[in-house]
This record gives C-alpha cells, sequence and structure tokens, in this order.
C-alpha cells in the first residue's frame, strides 16, 4: 500500500459528487492542458483527492468555501500521522497550484492557497561517480559491446547518451530515430510537460549512436518497432526498467563506485558539467529544469567535492 494509500484508508472518507465533479474536472486540466505525465497526474489528483476529503468532513460542500485555515489544518493533520517533510512540501504545493486554478477558472473569487506556507524538505546531496569512475562506467561495457552483438551496441549508446546530456530515463526512452541530428550531434528531447529542448551531445556519445544505428537496431526491429531509437531484445521500445537494470548492472562492474540508477547518472552530468566550467543557467536549459533553484543544488556538490579536497590536502585545514 503506497503513503497516499494509506492516507485514504486512514481517513476513510468519501466525496460528495459536487467536489467529485471538481476534482475530475482538475485531472483533465493536468493530463489535456498541462500534458503532465500519467503518474504525475495521480500523484497530484492523490493529493487533492485528500484534501477535499479533509474538507468535506469539516462540513464544506463546495470547494469555493476553501480557506487557508482549512488547507492548513490538512497539512497539520498529516504531519501528526507522520508523513515526511518532504511529502508534506510537495502536498502544499499541490494545494497552491489547485487553488490557483479554482481561482483562475471561476470556481473560487480568491485563491486562498497563495499565502500558503511550505515545510521546507531535508536537503540531500544526491551520490555521483567522480570523472575517472564515468569514464570506467563506459569502458566496461564497451568491453562486453566487443562481441557486437546489438544489445551490447545498444546498450554502450544509451550510457554514452544518458551521461552526455544528462536526460532523464523516460526521455531517452520516448526517443525516436528521427529526434537525433547526426549531423550537428544534438538531440530532440520532450521532458516534463512534452517541453521540447534541444541537447548538444559529443563525439564519444555520436560514435556509440552511429553504431548502434548502423550494425545494431536492424538486427533486433521488428515490423511493429516503430520510429523508437532503442528497442527491447524483442523489438518493442525499450522500457525504463530495462534501462534502470543495465546501468545499475554496468555501475556494479566498477569498484567502490556508489549504487546509481539513471537519475544518478543525470546528477552526474550536471555535477560534472559545472565542475567543467559550464554556468547554471545552461546547465538548467540543458536538463530541462523548470527553475533554477532545482539546478543550484549541483553547485553543493561540487562545493562539498572542494571543501573534501582541502580537508585532505591543506596542512592546517
Amino acid at each position: 500500500m503506497t503513503e497516499d494509500q494509506a492516507q485514504r484508508a486512514e481517513e476513510g472518507a468519501f466525496l460528495p459528487e459536487s467536489l467529485t465533479r471538481v476534482l475530475g474536472d482538475y485531472e483533465r486540466h493536468l493530463a489535456s492542458e498541462r500534458n503532465l505525465a500519467p503518474h504525475t497526474v495521480k500523484a497530484y489528483a492523490g493529493d487533492i483527492g485528500g484534501l477535499l476529503e479533509h474538507a468535506h468532513r469539516l462540513g464544506f460542500a463546495d470547494v469555493s468555501d476553501l480557506d487557508l485555515r482549512t488547507l492548513r489544518s490538512w497539512l497539520a493533520k498529516q504531519q501528526t500521522m507522520g508523513r515526511s517533510r518532504t511529502t508534506l512540501a510537495r502536498r502544499a504545493t499541490a494545494a497552491r497550484v489547485f487553488t490557483a486554478w479554482l481561482a483562475r477558472t471561476g470556481r473560487a473569487t480568491t485563491d486562498v492557497g497563495s499565502a500558503l506556507g511550505s515545510p521546507k524538505p531535508h536537503q540531500t546531496l544526491p551520490s555521483v561517480l567522480r570523472v575517472d569512475e564515468a569514464h570506467e562506467l563506459i569502458a566496461s561495457a564497451t568491453a562486453l559491446a566487443d562481441d557486437g552483438s546489438p544489445v551490447g551496441l545498444r546498450d554502450v549508446a544509451m550510457l554514452e547518451l544518458l551521461y552526455a546530456t544528462g536526460m532523464r530515463v523516460g526521455e531517452l526512452c520516448g526517443l525516436d530515430v528521427d529526434d537525433v541530428d547526426r549531423d550537428r550531434n544534438v538531440v530532440r528531447v520532450f521532458g516534463k510537460g512534452r517541453k521540447e529542448r534541444a541537447v548538444p551531445f559529443g563525439q564519444p556519445a555520436a560514435a556509440a549512436i552511429d553504431a548502434w544505428l548502423t550494425r545494431g537496431r536492424g538486427r533486433l526491429a521488428r515490423p511493429g518497432s516503430g520510429p523508437a531509437l532503442f528497442l527491447g531484445a524483442r523489438g518493442g521500445r525499450i522500457d525504463q526498467r530495462a534501462v534502470r537494470g543495465l546501468v545499475h548492472r554496468r555501475i556494479a562492474d566498477v569498484p567502490g563506485a556508489p549504487d546509481l540508477g539513471p537519475h544518478g547518472l543525470r546528477h552526474t552530468a550536471a555535477t560534472h558539467l559545472l565542475e567543467g566550467g559550464a554556468d547554471l543557467r545552461s546547465v538548467q536549459e540543458l536538463l530541462g529544469h523548470a527553475s533554477l533553484a532545482t539546478t543550484q543544488r549541483y553547485t553543493h556538490v561540487t562545493t562539498e567535492r572542494l571543501r573534501n579536497a582541502y580537508r585532505q590536502a591543506h596542512p592546517r585545514a
């Protein structure tokens, strides 16, 4: 049972038709107008469903009756139930987005959530590979691909592209062949909300992609493969679980490296870009972050590395 399901079970509430109708309209707005991924829509709708159930138990029958006190009591109750600060922060954000939508669509006269505070989640620094470990990761996968198997060529191309671009695993799996501009070494990526961005990649990734397309993909392709850039063993578009498994297996081949998944390679790419002198705005654009604050946390990673190097090397550290 997920945390959301546990909350709903503990609350044991249900929504009247008026609130159910608004929740359905909001879900459709998230899916069709904001183009959010299905799992994101489900998470937001679950949060707002919990808020509306809480309001209903307090006697509210219409969303226009929502007030700041109700929003705060909803978050306070979840805190007493042991919800994490990260979860509370996410749900506070969901409430603010929802009340803004209510006001914008005329379902409420004011945006009561605009004054809702948000608990700051605990910031944890992401684990990343060192530059030499990243090189060893690719070298290990390349050595395994020496047999010329299409799967080996594909795996090297995917690892090279993940590390070269810092793209999300879902973005990688969604790539089509035509999204790769092999003349300019640029890939067209569709990120969250179907926002499109162009991301460059270097010669190692270009060579790996070329090898996969010229010597590997055709051997896995089937009549129903479609335009997918990366294919699974049965010829269909590769799924995220397969890519995650690959990354974990190949990183396990690197002595001393932390156990990372594809998102760890995204963290690694961002950190290495900043350590190499890239500015925050450029890294933000390359990664497709909506907020610069999201990108800024990687500066903490690089600062921590400098601090550790100072402690080890300076005689008066």
